[in-house]
């Protein structure tokens, strides 16, 4: 069964569903300013914003007349940029290149390239290139945005009930540890999961609803202080118009409902139900997102125009119980199928509350350019699913790498976007099968058996910043692109998070010619404050280095080793009094706290 789950998905999961549609995306105009400068082993392309883009296509060629192509940082999935600076580093180092850039209105369309310009990444010498990056310590600020606070992504929920072991480790209870620590330690808000109606919850018993099942699980996750954003699928057996369609080792039927009067009746029985159990004021704070990535074949069996047509009917359920609720989608893969929502519900008068999407391997598009066309502006935009990669059972899930790329995507959605979803916050996590060694590139922040990885820490560091955001300026090579930080203040105490990092994929292990010695410039500190450091890199603060020669499934004693060799430590640091100066290799990062020194 684990298996044939694994071979279906492998076979269908790029297949999308009907990109036919009766309306045309604006034709966008190329971005006019156009800039690539090449370093040390990157070319960064910076670009001019276009209104009404959602992203932006890097476009690539060698030689002065050869085809441009996409630059591909091998993420598996979207390569299309929310906004500028890019940094490539898939070239070859004293290659000469041409780039362009193409607005992107859509994730399946784009406009024509800009004119092109040139740039050669440099070959790397016996010095690491300066970074200087200057905090404005005694500016004003702004309030600092935290996505990651919002919504966590989770292994569907009645797991939370389940008493069988993986690894030794009993699954129920490590999940509900596992999504207690994000909540008590990352302050996270709210849990999105699948299959709520999957038939191990039995909501539906011939033709009466039985939602206690639900109410169990509910009630796990109120107790640990998160709400649910209910995702209104999958189908029940008893109400699908072919069962035999499924996904994932548990089988989740993923058909259209044979009657959607049956489908309406369900929908809204279950949300009356929640608000008579857990009060109406309670449940106005939850969202109701319909069904996962219908947009792919492999997660719904019908086509976009029943998928709307479900939308239609669940989202009619959910106002029927109060017009207050909050209903959104189209819950889509790969930022597909918005703008198909949009234009639907306009035209049919339908609510949509939120715009929910997921996209894996970059930054989240911009799709408020979407909502303004559509005649949506007020909706809250939810990325209801992002990470590093797409693929189950990728090492890079276990990384460093991933660890600094959450740090980059979280920047780039501060202030732009409501929720950014981290997929997911434990390897207790069995859509392709169960876990088959502690180490088995689980989507998972924390390993069975609780360990925190790279990611987790990453969230650690975000954590730590305080509520004022300071600005930055960059200047040097990889200054903005490459390297990024995010500095903030609070009453007594300044932080700032320096990262390395490039989209690439294919330097996850690490490249040297991209480390950089960064000087971050402080003027106007008290030079009296003391200085600490926080690093997470590879071998510091890294599950998949220090496991290294364990068996597959690590004894309690090596576990407990394991987690004390890789938390995350914090030591004081010499500066002279108005600037740090620190080397960040590529893939790593820095948490700067500065404080009056103690008496």
């Amino acid at each position: 069964m684990q298996e044939d789950a694994k071979t279906d998905w492998d076979e269908r999961i790029a297949l999308r569903s009907d990109e036919e549609r009766a309306f045309a995306f604006p034709e966008l105009d190329p971005p006019k300013e156009i800039r690539a400068v090449g370093g040390v082993g990157q070319v960064t392309i910076d670009w001019s914003p276009v209104d009404g883009a959602a992203g932006y296509l890097i476009l690539r060629g060698a030689g002065a007349h050869g085809p441009l192509e996409p630059v591909d940082h091998h993420s598996g999935d979207v390569l299309s940029v929310p906004s500028p600076p890019y940094v490539d580093t898939t070239g070859t180092p004293g290659t000469p290149y041409r780039y362009a850039v193409a607005s992107v209105p859509e994730v399946t369309a784009h406009g024509r390239p800009s004119h092109t310009v040139g740039a050669v990444p440099l070959v790397a010498g016996s010095i690491s290139p300066t970074v200087t990056v200057t905090v404005g310590v005694v500016a004003e600020g702004t309030e600092l945005a935290k996505p990651w606070t919002p919504m966590i992504g989770s292994e569907r929920l009645s797991q939370l009930l389940c008493r069988d072991l993986t690894g030794g480790h009993e699954i129920g209870a490590e999940l509900e540890d596992a999504l207690r620590r994000v909540h008590d330690e990352l302050g996270v808000r709210t849990v999105r999961a699948h299959a709520i109606f999957h038939d191990d919850t039995h909501v539906v018993d011939g033709d009466a609803y039985d939602f206690s099942v639900v109410d169990q699980i509910y009630d796990k996750l109120l107790g640990i202080g998160l709400r649910p954003v209910v995702e209104l699928g999958f189908m029940p057996r008893e109400l699908a118009s072919d069962p035999d369609r499924t996904v994932f080792a548990y089988g989740a039927i993923i058909s259209p409902p044979a009657s959607y009067e049956r489908w309406h009746g369900l929908v809204r029985a279950f949300v009356q139900h929640l608000v008579d159990r857990y009060r109406l004021d309670e449940v106005l704070t939850w969202d109701f997102e319909v069904w996962n990535e219908a947009n792919l074949e492999v997660f719904w069996s019908g086509t976009k125009a029943e998928y709307l047509h479900l939308y239609d009917v669940s989202a009619a359920a959910v106002k029927s119980v109060d017009p207050r609720l909050q209903v959104g989608g189209p819950s889509s893969a790969a930022a597909g199928w918005v703008d198909d929502l949009l234009a639907h519900a306009a035209q049919h008068d339908t609510p949509v509350d939120f715009v929910s999407t997921h996209t894996y391997g970059s930054p989240p598009l911009d799709v408020r350019a979407s909502l303004e066309r559509h005649g949506f502006p007020d909706a809250r935009v939810l990325w209801t699913e992002w990470g590093v990669t797409p693929t189950h059972f990728n090492p890079i899930n276990d990384s460093v790498f991933s660890g600094v790329f959450l740090l980059r995507g979280m920047r780039s959605a501060a202030g732009r976007i409501d929720a950014l979803s981290y997929w997911v916050a434990s390897d207790h996590f069995e859509e392709l099968g169960r876990p088959p060694r502690l180490l088995h590139g689980g989507f998972g922040l924390q390993t069975v058996g609780g360990l925190r990885k790279p990611r987790y820490h990453a969230l650690t560091l975000l954590s730590r910043l305080g509520p004022v955001e300071l600005p930055v300026t960059y200047d040097g090579d990889g200054g903005g692109s490459l390297v990024e930080a995010w500095a903030s203040r609070d009453r007594d105490r300044i932080a700032v998070l320096l990262w390395n990092l490039t989209l690439d994929q294919t330097k996850a292990a690490g490249d040297r010619a991209l480390t950089r010695t960064v000087r971050v410039q402080l003027p106007g500190v008290d030079p009296t404050w003391q200085v600490s450091t926080t690093a997470l890199a590879i071998g510091t603060a890294d599950v998949a280095t220090a496991a290294a020669g364990l068996p597959d499934w690590p004894s309690d004693a090596e576990l407990a080793d394991l987690a004390e060799r890789t938390q995350l430590v914090t030591a004081a640091a010499e500066w002279d009094g108005s600037s740090v100066e620190v080397t960040l290799p590529m893939p790593s990062a820095v948490l700067l706290e500065l404080r009056p020194a103690r008496d």
